[in-house]
């Protein structure tokens, strides 16, 4: 337990003594209790911390004051569970504390002999790691325990004491018997009835894991009415993430990739570096093989866990961005503060700047893997690819970035792993764009009538079906000086690229006659419709409906439309094959005239197969129906 010098001289009698907490600590600890802290396994680790601060204070002591010898004993924390008789303690053999210390102490709020220690050391440079800056941990015990009793004896005195209260407003302190420790201080807590399972080995041994699985002390159990002879050792008092990474083994990266990530594989990649400089701070991170179950969570919260020091601070800390949730791993900073209750930090420049370089450095190993190990990261990308592409809407700082690493399903590769420097390598000759299609699922997608203009030309379509496709190409500029154009949006403009001399290209409707036809089934849709038009996009099928030009994909306003505060729809355009023989026959009457009845029925007919290919009801299914019957009745009857 940590200590500071003594402000009150003791009773001269060694008599017990009984005082008030200098506070209104009633009211106070109540807040403390329920208030301050939301997770009631963190009293576990603030008395594990308190125990660390102390074993390091009395390291550093012992190097400048002869009189307080370590001796041969190494330092250690030892947790004893008694579950029959419902009591935990916590044990240390570090500086411990005075009579005086212990009033001082934990008689007042928010008082830390670690913070004044610290400040004490303000005007030298050993380095002296220190945990447990605010003196108000220790009262998180009264979460848990209805009596609380601490028994300390100051490194070199030959005095014990121990201090107990049940938090309600007064301590005692008094001289203590023969349990007291040769050095340091042990914490016993009497378990309230509801928190009987902290005396359970297994309950301790998973808050200590997750909690203070890498203090730099080790830490050990022992189980009353066990045989067991010696302690069982929970923590060796290593972090890994401290560790050179050539001192790390691939087996130690896999189990403690398990601990944090609660996967019992391995990990696709794993991040292990140290930042120094204006930042000190470690990393050890992992990328997974496989999606886990919260992935698409709608609070899309990350997985990393921050530690100060050694010490668990949080895992809600938002070190990475929503796009990198994935990733699961540690950060352990030497710089930043601990906040009050030591679960949320406060907006700080520091943890900004260690998002910035945790995230770029993320990207930098994925950009590796992609090139050093295409299947191990097209695995990676096949996992998260959706949740990456996140951040190409979300994070245009790093679209760059993230397009490089970006891979996708293509009209030439359906398997996907397609770069977009692959796709813009293979433009044919006068693509000006790189050219996408949005759509519920692949087959939607290539069964769209939009593409085959594209395919007969041997263009590379994007073949985009993740709903955040639809968002980020509308604020994507583009890549490498190639702007993103959907094929269902405004003029195709595929004149420029002629189809290849092979295609089997039949000939054309007379151009006046389609302008004819066009006239005419606009005239018969009216509204329904922006514009009627012969259309370069298309090779097999009659029709096909496409946005406005300046209108948003028909995909992106669909589900734009369906959102209930979502833009109205736009008046489509309707584009006419001019080489189809319906359209070509439908042309020629027009051009004939006296045939605008059959021409009124027929854009009927049209119009619902465009919005069918669409992936869409007929407008009006009643007169869909009654014209495809008159047309099957002329033809069969």
């Amino acid at each position: 337990m940590d200590t500071d010098s003594p402000t009150q001289a003791a009773p001269a009698d060694g008599r017990t003594e009984t005082r008030p907490f200098a506070a209104d600590v009633a009211q106070l600890l109540k807040l403390m209790v329920h208030s301050v802290y939301s997770d009631r396994d963190v009293f576990l680790r603030e008395l594990l911390s308190n125990a660390a601060d102390a074993c390091e204070k009395l390291r550093h002591l012992s190097a400048t004051e002869p009189g307080l010898e370590v001796g041969d004993a190494p330092f250690a924390i030892t947790i004893e569970a008694d579950e029959a008789a419902g009591t935990l303690a916590v044990s240390d053999n570090g500086i411990g504390m005075s009579r005086d210390e212990l009033a001082e102490n934990l008689g007042t709020i928010a008082r830390s002999g670690t913070r004044a220690f610290v400040e004490a050391l303000a005007e030298k440079a050993d380095g002296t790691a220190l945990i447990g800056q605010f003196g108000v941990g220790f009262y998180a015990a009264f979460m848990v325990a209805r009596e609380v009793v601490v028994t300390s004896r100051r490194a070199g005195s030959s005095e014990a004491w121990t201090w107990r209260s049940d938090g309600a407003g007064a301590f005692t302190i008094e001289p203590a018997g023969d349990e007291a420790p040769a050095r340091g201080t042990r914490v016993l807590l009497k378990l309230a009835d509801d928190a009987k399972d902290y005396a359970k080995a297994y309950k301790i041994e998973d808050v200590v894991r997750t909690h203070a699985a890498h203090v730099p002390v080790p830490i050990f159990l022992v189980e009353a009415g066990k045989d067991e002879s010696e302690p069982r050792q929970l923590v060796d008092g290593t972090a890994l993430w401290t560790k050179p990474k050539s001192a790390v083994t691939a087996e130690e990266y896999a189990d403690f990739y398990r601990l944090v990530s609660g996967d019992f594989g391995e990990p696709a990649l794993t991040v292990h570096y140290r930042a120094e400089g204006r930042q000190d701070y470690s990393v050890l991170a992992f990328v997974p093989k496989q999606r886990p179950f919260d992935l698409f969570d709608p609070s899309r919260k990350g997985r990393i866990k921050l530690y100060v020091r050694r010490v668990f601070i949080t895992d809600e800390a938002e070190l990475l961005p929503a796009w990198l949730r994935f990733v699961r791993g540690v950060v352990d900073s030497q710089d930043l503060p601990l906040n009050l209750s030591r679960e949320m930090l406060q907006t700080n420049p520091l943890l900004e700047a260690i998002r910035k370089g945790l995230t770029n450095r993320i990207l930098t190993e994925l950009e590796k893997l992609a090139e050093n190990d295409k299947d191990a990261y097209a695995a990676v990308w096949e996992a998260f690819g959706a949740v990456i592409k996140e951040g190409l809407y979300e994070d245009p700082e790093r679209r760059d970035a993230l397009f490089k690493i970006a891979r996708f399903r293509t009209t030439k590769a359906p398997e996907g792993g397609r770069s977009l420097a692959e796709v813009l390598a293979d433009k044919v000759e006068n693509q000006t764009a790189l050219y996408y299609a949005l759509g519920d699922s692949e087959a939607a997608v290539k069964a769209s009538p939009h593409l085959e203009g594209y395919v007969a030309r041997g263009i590379e379509v994007l073949v985009l079906t993740d709903p955040v496709d639809a968002f980020w190409v509308q604020t994507a500029l583009g890549y490498e000086g190639r702007p993103f154009r959907s094929v269902t949006q405004g003029s195709a403009d595929l004149d420029a690229i002629p189809l290849p001399d092979s295609a089997d290209k039949p000939e054309a409707a007379n151009a006046g006659d389609v302008a004819a036809l066009a006239a005419l089934v606009k005239q018969s849709l009216g509204d329904k419709v922006s514009a009627v038009r012969p259309s370069e996009r298309l090779a097999t099928s009659a029709v096909c409906l496409v946005a406005p030009d300046g209108g948003p994909d028909r995909r992106f306003e669909k589900l734009m439309s369906s959102s209930p505060n979502g833009l109205g729809t736009f008046a489509p355009v309707l584009e006419l094959n001019p080489r189809h023989p319906l359209v070509k026959a439908l042309a020629a009457k027009a051009s004939a005239g006296g045939a605008a009845g059959e021409i009124e029925a027929a854009a009927v007919l049209l119009f619902g197969q465009a919005r069918i290919l669409d992936g869409e009801a007929p407008d009006d299914p009643a007169a869909f129906a009654e014209g495809l019957s008159k047309l099957m009745e002329a033809r069969f009857a």
